[in-house]
Order: C-alpha cells, then structure tokens, then sequence
C-alpha cells in the first residue's frame, strides 16, 4: 500500500523527506514466547517530536542508517510518539512502540532481538496510515472521546508516554539499585531488620538529588520523584534562566529547587549545588546530553559516598578517578526504555496532568511542504518550545476540547 509520510534515507542532502511510501506488513512479536502477527491498520492522528528523530535524520546525513531500516527496505519512517486511529476496532490508540523476540524489553540480552516503531527495524507514525501488531494498541482512558473526536488538550499529553515510560522505568530501576546499595548501612544505623532497613534506604536515597539538564525527561523524573517520594530534596542544573517558562513549570511541578549553569568554572557550579543541596548529592541524574555532567559528579565530588549515578544522555564518554571511585562506593548505570506496564502507568498519569501546556502544534502543511527546513529552524532550533507535536489527521481532533 502506497501512503504519504516522511522517511530517513541515508542521503548527504535530503536525509529526511516527505512523500509517496510503501508501507509493508510483516509479522512481529510483542515478547518472546508469544507468537508472531501481522500488524492491523491505524491512522496516526496526533505525533510528537523526539530528539531521536533529530539523531536519526543526523545519521541520515551521514549515511549511518541502513541497521535502522526494516529489513528489505531502504528507508524509515519515523515517529515513535503519539496516537492512532484504528479503523477495524473503532477506537483511537497509543503505539507500544519496543518489542522483538525478548523476555524484558528494559534488558534484553544478546541472544535477544527487539525492534521500535519509528526509531529501530520498524517504520512509525509520520504517515497516513501504517500497520502494528495488535497486541501493542494501548487503550486510553475514558472521558477524552465526543463524537468520535479526541479532545485535544488530552491528544497533546499523549505524545510523552513513551519518555514518560522511560522515566517510570528509571525511577524503578534507581530505587532498586538504591535500594541493594545501601540498606546495609541502614541496618547498621538503625540497628534494624533487613525488611526495615530496605524501606528506609528506598526514601533516604532521594534526600539529596541533583538532575543535570532540564528537556522533558529531566521534568519526568523530577515530577515522578516527588509524586512517590514527597520528602525528596532536587536540584535541577540547566542553562536557562530561572525566570524562563520551561524553569518555571518545571518546578511548580516538583518544589524542586534550581542552579542556572552560567559560572565561570566547573568548581563554582559544584560549589553551588552543593551549597543549594545541603550537601553531597546521594543521586546524580545526566539528561543534559553533556560531558560536563560526569565532571561535575566525580571531579568536582557532587556525587557523595555510597551515590547512584544514573546516566540517561546520548552521547557522553563518562570518566571518573578509579581511586577515589572505589573508596566512595558509587554505583553508575545506564539503561533506557521500559516494559508495557512502565507505559500504561504513564498514560495514566498524563491523562491528570498538565504537560498538555508544554505542547507546541506546528502546521502540518508547513512541515511536510520542509521537513528538513522545519527540523533546522523550528523544531530543534534554539528558540523551539520545550516539545513540539503536529495533527497529522484533524478529523479525529476536537481542538475546542
């Protein structure tokens, strides 16, 4: 079947394009163990932009895509975030977008495959209508349909459940490894029993928390932080002004506190959120993309004994001094994605959120007339809103909702 969509393609000049696609149907698979079905047809309606998208249409340029490409094809399409329309169901639906031959999409192993709609082996949402596996359609919840129609207020929170997820699967993995870091020295404190122990470690690890960068992941952990652990102390560290609409939201939304990174050294911005901190950071989390955050963690010591250094950037070599590393018992880990429950979770809570006002629409026939010149100068420029989201198909939109 033939469809309009944009694609990456690995071209120096046009890595990214809008046009007539062919759209394929092959088997995939939820989980291992489950069986193989071909995918039934949806109409995405509303679709999110990722920072991914940006990377991808990068490697493009580079001609660094073909292990990206469903098999037998030469590009992508892509788009991994938002909300479709499923004819032979009659219901709107949001996209679980990993799956592939593994028991735990979070930590698959080698002898494991996966694949993502939009991102890895499998196209996505910026098309008119495209094929997914059954399994892997998402009910929303109710109250957000009249008519047919999909409020819109709702609509634009439904393109953040796959960071979202990512972000409720982080903040499981921080307190489980929080968790069998420490309680130990908890036992040994409060000369209590390991059960004990163990629930004091999961709310002591979040006394002292810094979160390096603040894009919309860095907003999701801190928000997600604070909803299951109230006493928790954050400090978020980025470069905009406080004064600045994102800064401002973000911290209605978690009583977080904030260091804008505008110091003439690493050694005073340390300073700073220690002393904005009350002390070492018992968890250091890098969403900035940055190398900077590792060197402010372990150079420059924000990261305190017995830390959890969660690593969630793209990009960044982290280093650290073996010796003092060792003495000081840090943890750092890094692990990206979630399961379908991490995912059902975070639409739940979206659906009760504001992160509606964050959204930005651009038009569709402003981004599909350019989608390079879109991506360059609106989307990911440096004045672009903190996300931005296009009604692929306004029929099913009711955009007075």
């Amino acid at each position: 079947m033939i469809v309009k969509g944009t694609y990456f393609q690995n071209d120096s000049e046009k890595p990214l394009v809008y046009g007539d696609v062919e759209i394929i149907n092959p088997p995939r698979q939820r989980l291992r163990g489950e069986p193989c079905k071909e995918g039934i047809l949806a109409e995405p309606v509303i679709c999110g932009f990722c920072g991914t998208d940006n990377e991808l249409m990068h490697m493009g340029q580079n001609h660094n895509l073909s292990h990206k490409f469903p098999a037998g094809q030469n590009r992508l399409i892509n788009g991994h975030e938002g909300v479709v329309w499923v004819p032979s169901q009659n219901r709107f639906a949001i996209v679980l977008i990993r799956g592939g031959d593994s028991y735990d999409p979070t930590r698959y192993t080698e002898d494991e495959t996966y694949f993502e709609y939009g991102c890895d082996q499998a196209d996505g949402l910026f098309c008119d209508k495209n094929y997914f596996n059954p399994d892997m359609l998402l009910e929303i919840p109710e109250g957000y349909v009249k008519d047919g129609k999909l409020a819109l207020s709702f609509a634009k929170k439904m393109v953040f459940p796959d960071p979202y997820g990512c972000m409720v699967f982080q903040l499981e993995r921080m307190e489980d490894m929080g968790v069998a870091q420490n309680f130990r020295v908890e036992m040994a404190r409060h000369k209590c029993s390991e059960e004990k122990a163990r629930e004091i470690a999961k709310e002591t690890l979040f006394e002292r928390v810094v979160i390096f960068g603040l894009g919309t992941t860095g907003m999701f952990i801190g928000d997600l932080i604070k909803q299951n652990h109230p006493n928790a102390n954050i400090v978020f560290v980025a470069r905009s002004e406080e004064s600045s609409p994102k800064v401002q939201f973000a911290l209605e939304q978690t009583g977080a506190q904030y260091v804008q990174s505008n110091f003439n050294t690493n050694e005073e911005l340390a300073a700073a959120i220690c002393q904005k901190l009350g002390g070492k950071a018992k968890v250091f989390i890098g969403v900035s993309g940055t190398n900077v955050e590792h060197e402010i963690a372990f150079k420059y010591g924000v990261l305190g004994c017995n830390g959890i250094y969660n690593s969630f950037s793209l990009g960044p070599q982290i280093s650290f001094d073996t010796m003092p590393f060792g003495f000081q018992n840090h943890v750092i880990f890094g692990s990206i994605n979630f399961r379908q429950d991490h995912m059902e979770k975070a639409i739940q809570i979206l659906a009760k959120s504001r992160y509606n006002e964050i959204v930005e629409l651009i038009d569709k026939e402003e981004f599909i007339r350019d989608p390079m010149g879109a991506y360059k100068n609106k989307i990911y420029s440096k004045a672009a809103p903190l996300k931005t989201a296009v009604i692929w198909n306004e029929k099913y939109i009711d955009r007075n909702a």
